[in-house]
């Protein structure tokens, strides 16, 4: 039980780094020092999207899920609502990219109005 608790919470974890990617860049907005977490965790998620590398999260929540035999019902609330927000079904390559170039194009966006307020100044 153990095992699996720590699989889910990998999951969670997995989210949450995946949220910060996508919309830290507004945390900057309000948190300038908030650049420091999100410049890293933005070029790490460019990269594994960009790339196709893989993350270290995913071996993780495997060793924990194998760790922990499978027991009791296949499934959970983390399987059954958040893995497919994380892998949604149908996630080519290409859509990867695309993906990828939004958040970046994004991301590009909302730090070209940070500096700008920022010379504002």
């Amino acid at each position: 039980m153990l095992f699996r608790l720590a699989a889910d919470t990998l999951v969670l974890l997995h989210l949450a780094f995946i949220l910060l990617v996508l919309f830290g860049g507004l945390l900057v907005l309000r948190w300038p020092r908030a650049l420091l977490l999100h410049l890293p965790a933005l070029a790490w998620g460019l990269a594994v999207e960009g790339l196709h590398l893989h993350c270290p999260l995913t071996d993780w929540e495997n060793h924990m899920r194998f760790a922990a035999g499978d027991a009791g019902y296949p499934g959970g609330f983390v399987e059954h609502y958040i893995w497919p927000l994380i892998y949604p079904a149908g996630l080519t390559p290409q859509l990867q990219w695309l993906l990828g170039a939004i958040v970046l194009l994004l991301n590009l966006g909302i730090y070209g109005y940070v500096i700008w307020r920022w010379r504002q100044r």
